[in-house]
């Protein structure tokens, strides 16, 4: 199990090192406990319950149970295997859909007479351990701590943390672009978040194109060396399921008209959105097959 600082837990979630603290001191974090006087929290322990919480969504609460209940064939099933495909897919993973399946159902190598890169599969299995992660705080707010551990989760133990120069959950080192574009300088990312989460953040219910508008915003930021794409669509699911709308895969029929739709973003929006709501609307076809219960 991985710990980390108070310092950390609590930029992560968004509260005061004090309060933090005090929770640690109450008994209030599972697993947290003291080294002399420096508290020590587990990476993946969430707030504390509180009194008032936004109402769970329908489709969250079917997730979270199929997930603790590992059911098989329920959406649950369908989103690991559907989501981690085609966003894997998108950013060159060479892994079919069946092997993509086969993996998370067996947790084997389903792979005969054909070479096959390592990292696609070390990516494959973190990217399922991405999604019980989102899952699992939806209440969260965003923060880039939060968004780092993601980086950290979906990249940890592929070639490119042996790398000196790439930082597994931390911000790039070197210049980068997307798409033939220029994106932020290393040296301004920090700025850059900061600034784009607390207008975010200032949202008291962010609208759908609020969403999107802030994935835009992220992947032209291109805060990591590599993966912005794979943690920028699970942001995207994350906060859909937060606030209320149904989340959507880009699938890889969609995945030009994305392209398109994030390189004219800023003059035309209707691209970007349209690819989205079709998106949105395949995944609800997904959902009334299964007759599970969505908010409209």
């Amino acid at each position: 199990m991985e710990f980390i600082s108070v310092t950390e837990w609590a930029e992560m979630h968004g509260v005061a090192v004090r309060t933090a603290r005090n929770y640690c001191a109450q008994g209030k974090i599972e697993g947290a406990y003291l080294v002399g006087k420096t508290w020590n929290i587990p990476a993946d322990a969430g707030l504390p319950e509180r009194r008032k919480k936004r109402p769970e969504s329908p489709l969250l609460k079917v997730l979270r149970e199929q997930k603790e209940g590992k059911i098989k064939g329920g959406i649950y099933h369908r989103v690991q295997i559907d989501l981690t495909y085609n966003s894997n897919h998108i950013e060159g993973s060479r892994l079919t859909h069946d092997q993509t399946r086969y993996i998370f159902e067996t947790n084997t190598i389903g792979i005969e007479a054909e070479a096959v890169n390592v990292d696609d599969i070390i990516e494959t299995t973190n990217h399922f351990r991405a999604i019980d992660h989102i899952l699992a705080d939806t209440e969260k707010p965003l923060t880039e701590a939060y968004i780092k551990q993601l980086h950290r989760i979906l990249k940890s133990g592929t070639s490119d943390e042996r790398k000196d120069w790439f930082k597994v959950g931390d911000y790039k080192k070197l210049p980068n672009e997307v798409g033939g574009n220029d994106t932020v300088s290393p040296e301004d990312v920090h700025r850059e978040m900061k600034a784009l989460l607390k207008a975010y953040n200032a949202k008291k219910r962010p609208s759908f194109e609020d969403i999107i508008d802030f994935h835009y915003r992220f992947e032209r930021i291109h805060p990591f060396q590599d993966g912005n794409g794979r943690v920028g669509r699970l942001i995207m699911f994350r906060e859909c399921l937060r606030y209320g709308y149904v989340p959507f895969i880009i699938t890889d029929a969609l995945k030009m008209f994305y392209y398109r739709g994030l390189q004219h973003w800023p003059k035309v929006k209707g691209y970007l959105l349209d690819t989205c709501l079709t998106a949105q609307d395949n995944f609800k076809s997904v959902l009334d097959k299964l007759r599970i219960k969505y908010e409209p």
